[in-house]
């Protein structure tokens, strides 16, 4: 693989991402709906492109970090999508939270295409990506994963190999992002009440953050909530309950009982209403707390 890759999508996720590949020796093509992106990455390492078949012309791999399923499809293959100039051989891979379903149907046109995809989202707010922590789940056939392993290994802490399945990764991706709600819409009720009792959130929230609750999501999100920290916004709302509709999903097509994700992403439903959509997850669950709620 050369030095060149692709690189499409610079929201809060993909800039501090694509900071890093620069700094790790990569020339990137870049394409992004808001051209203004692009003028925060190192000029002289980056060749900034009109489209996305534009950015993935003569690369080998391309790097999309997308919203959504319908943007992924669109960059994928759309009129302007990668399929339309990527090269045999090359190599797609999709960092966003997206379906499953999703990822096999793009795998499928990727394979008839001579080019292969690759599912490795992550795991980690825009200051882990900043700092290279990210933690990155792979699937898709292992010659793809051997290709995109020193790419991976210059954005996170560890790759973690969920088989040939190309859809597998984002299922423990949504499985992983319900979690991670669930505990702070958990957090946002046990600290309100602990409030309600006469007792400071903070000191509660570090107090199980350092004990039996030691692990970076509850310290973490739990300072968050806890200090009712909304901003800078890292997280939207919109996407918070777009990914907790996957979870939905993936649980009506196997008849799994999940009351917990249905009343979390009740929670996010509602936040999305009262005109919460681009504000963080975070300022979701905790003002759902509130007596007063929205």
């Amino acid at each position: 693989m050369g030095t060149t890759i692709a690189f499409i999508g610079l929201g809060n996720m993909g800039l501090p991402m694509a900071k890093n590949l620069i700094t790790a020796g990569y020339h990137l093509k870049v394409y992004n709906r808001s051209v203004d992106k692009m003028d925060e990455l190192d000029q002289l390492s980056i060749t900034c492109c009109d489209s996305p078949a534009e950015a993935a012309k003569d690369v080998a791999v391309v790097i999309t970090m997308l919203a959504d399923d319908k943007v992924l499809d669109e960059i994928t293959s759309g009129e302007n999508g990668i399929l339309k100039t990527l090269t045999k051989g090359s190599l797609h891979i999709s960092m966003s939270t997206v379906s499953p379903d999703i990822a096999r149907r793009l795998a499928d046109l990727h394979l008839a295409a001579g080019s292969a995809y690759l599912a490795a989202p992550v795991f980690g707010r825009p200051e882990a990506a900043a700092a290279k922590k990210l933690w990155i789940c792979v699937s898709g056939d292992g010659n793809s994963k051997s290709i995109a392993r020193p790419v991976l290994e210059a954005l996170g802490q560890g790759v973690f190999d969920f088989g040939e399945d190309a859809g597998n990764a984002n299922v423990v991706k949504v499985i992983g992002n319900f979690m991670l709600f669930a505990s702070v819409e958990m957090m946002a009720e046990a600290f309100r009440l602990a409030e309600d009792h006469g007792l400071d959130r903070s000191e509660v929230a570090n107090f199980f953050g350092s004990t039996i609750f030691n692990a970076p999501v509850y310290q973490n999100y739990g300072r968050l909530v806890a200090e009712k920290q909304y901003e800078p916004v890292k997280f939207k709302a919109s996407l918070g309950y777009k990914d907790l509709d996957l979870a939905h999903q993936l649980a009506q097509q196997t008849e799994t009982p999940m009351p917990v994700a249905d009343v979390t992403r009740q929670k996010l439903a509602e936040a999305v209403e009262k005109g919460l959509s681009d504000r963080d997850c975070v300022e979701a669950f905790a003002r759902g707390s509130e007596k007063d709620r929205f």
